[in-house]
Order: structure tokens, then C-alpha cells, then sequence
């Protein structure tokens, strides 16, 4: 049991260090009422451990944000009249870049508010249409379609999300498109994008695959709600519960994801002996979620389910079929490679 608190525990630390300070609105508001001297207000680790008790009171109650450590260095220890001084302009400069940092503000909330409407109807859309597609009462006919257009959303979200956050590459040149992938290859919007590539251009039909879209659409639907419906009647009889519900659990949602995605990986695998096979899809598969493994933002819950898997299989692959145990070492030379 204490091992299993210690895994969650550690997989709700990773999901606060990735999670998008930038684009939640609460985060600027929470930071500028916070009370602190300037020269640590510069520190990272100041920040990160602020980052983390923001998760733990907007998203996670159940993180456990140790206390901030008590020993700067040698250096970032001022006098007594040097901090009076230092804080004494600090305050004079807040004052005099009031208006400015309001204005600056207001702009980037107006053009984040933008972004956000359009993520909205988008994952609005695709939620909507997945439900459709995994109802079994639907029609064959308008479930098949309906399964193609949630992944055909889910990329265009996608990618609409990668421009409005990076943009685009600075010269349409090999090294500068070579910079530019390396820098959003590792992003969650990116990943997203190449996986329902993946099963869209594919004639092979796996409702399975819907889980990670749903949970990835419950997400920006249930977050969307509550900063600009929290005031409505409907919202608070019917649907406030499960919002929260819903952004108090993002980790246990990640957790499903990722067992969705490997258990797919398997399906492949298994599609192979069937008419249906299709050796090119399972490659690049495997190729995603070897990123996945290694992906920061997501490398955190499916290494805990390999894991799992490591310490189920392993026993019996050496207690029943020894001889399996040279390819799966070349298997797993290739993975963490």
C-alpha cells in the first residue's frame, strides 16, 4: 500500500510539473497575491514549489507539497538595508508598471479567451460525436463515420493548438523545420495529432482507440465549463459535480489513457493474424508510444503501467519460456534506446 500512495504520489507530482500554468487564467491572479521577497520571486524552485501548491488547490487536493527548502545560498542573502531599499524600489516600480502589466494582461486574456472558445467547440464537437460512435444502438452506418470524425477532430485540435502556441517555423528550410519539430515533438497536442493519424487513415475500426480521445475531450469540456459557466442555475444543479469530479481526477484520467494506449498496442499486434492486418499502422504505433514512453508530459503514467506489466510477465516468462528471454532483451535494447 505505501508503494502504491508513493507511485500516485509521484504520478500527481509529474502531472503538476506538465500541467499549463500559462494558459489557466486562475494562475496569473494566484502568483501576483502572492507575498514574497523579489530576489526569490526570480528563483525557479520558488516558482515551481508555488506551481505546485496552485495544482494542489485548483486541480489535485490530494498532492502533498513538501515544505519549500529553508537554505538559500551565500550569495542571495542581502542586509538588512540593501532588502529595505531593494524592496522599497521594487515597491515604487509595482506602482509606476500598474497600468501597463493591467494592460498587458487584459490583451493576452483577451487573445487566450479566443484560443480557448475555439478549443472548446472543437473538443465540444468531438466529445459529442465519440458518444456516437461507441453507443451501440447507433446505426453501423453513422457509427463508422461517427468514429472517424472524432479522430479527424481531435487532429485538427490539435494542430490548431500547436500553431496558436507555437506558430510556425521560422524559415521553410531543412534545419529551421528540424528546430521547430524538436521543439514541439514532446508536447501532448503533438502526440494527440500523430495518434489519430494513425487510426483515421486506417480501414482498421478499434472503438478501444476512442478512450484517450474521450478523456482528452472531458478534460477541456469540464474545464471550460467551470471558468465561464460556474454562475449559471443549470451548470450548478446538474453538472458542477461532475466537472469537478472530472478536474480533481485528471490523473486517474491520464492513468486510463495510458492503459487504453498500450492495451492498443497489443490489439495491433494481434490485428496482424487477422485479414484485417496492417504491418505499416502497428510500426508506427509502436514508434508513438515508444515517444510516449519517453515523452515528458507523458512518460510518467505509462512507465508506471509497463512497469506493472514488467512485474506480472517477467516471472512467468522465466518460470514457463526461458528461451523467450534473449529477444525480449533486444526488444527492450531497442525500446530504451
Amino acid at each position: 500500500m505505501a508503494e502504491e500512495r508513493e507511485d500516485l504520489q509521484k504520478l500527481k507530482r509529474i502531472a503538476a510539473a506538465v500541467y499549463d500554468y500559462e494558459n489557466d487564467p486562475r494562475w496569473p491572479d494566484y502568483w501576483s497575491n502572492i507575498l514574497i521577497p523579489p530576489h526569490m520571486a526570480s528563483r525557479s524552485d520558488v516558482v515551481d514549489h508555488f506551481k505546485r501548491k496552485f495544482y494542489q488547490r485548483y486541480i489535485e487536493p490530494d498532492l502533498v507539497v513538501e515544505g519549500m527548502s529553508s537554505t538559500p545560498s551565500q550569495s542571495a542573502k542581502p542586509s538588512a538595508s540593501s532588502s529595505t531599499s531593494s524592496s522599497a524600489a521594487n515597491d515604487g516600480a509595482r506602482a509606476r508598471n500598474g497600468g501597463s502589466t493591467t494592460r498587458n494582461s487584459g490583451a493576452s486574456a483577451a487573445a487566450g479567451s479566443n484560443t480557448t472558445s475555439m478549443r472548446w467547440d472543437r473538443n465540444n464537437t468531438v466529445f459529442i460525436v465519440a458518444v456516437l460512435a461507441i453507443l451501440p444502438l447507433v446505426p453501423r452506418s453513422l457509427s463508422n463515420r461517427a468514429y472517424r470524425l472524432s479522430f479527424m477532430g481531435t487532429a485538427c485540435s490539435s494542430l490548431y493548438s500547436l500553431y496558436a502556441l507555437y506558430g510556425r517555423p521560422r524559415a521553410w528550410n531543412l534545419q529551421a523545420i528540424q528546430v521547430y519539430f524538436q521543439s514541439i515533438i514532446a508536447t501532448k497536442d503533438f502526440i494527440y495529432f500523430i495518434y489519430c493519424l494513425t487510426f483515421v487513415t486506417s480501414h482498421l475500426c478499434l472503438k478501444f482507440a476512442l478512450i484517450p480521445i474521450l478523456c482528452r475531450a472531458l478534460e477541456y469540456v469540464a474545464r471550460f465549463l467551470r471558468r465561464n459557466f460556474n454562475r449559471s442555475t443549470l451548470y450548478r444543479k446538474y453538472l458542477e459535480d461532475p466537472c469537478v469530479w472530472i478536474e480533481s481526477n485528471t490523473t486517474t484520467l491520464s492513468i486510463l489513457c495510458s492503459h487504453a494506449e498500450i492495451g492498443l498496442g497489443y490489439l495491433l499486434i494481434v490485428s496482424l493474424f487477422s485479414w484485417q492486418r496492417n504491418i505499416i499502422q502497428t510500426f508506427m504505433y509502436w514508434q508513438l508510444l515508444k515517444l510516449m514512453h519517453h515523452a515528458p508530459i507523458t512518460a510518467g503514467y505509462h512507465q508506471s503501467v509497463w512497469a506493472k506489466i514488467g512485474r506480472t510477465v517477467n516471472p512467468l516468462v522465466q518460470h514457463y519460456t526461458p528461451f523467450f528471454n534473449a529477444p525480449i532483451s533486444a526488444i527492450q535494447r531497442w525500446w530504451f534506446r
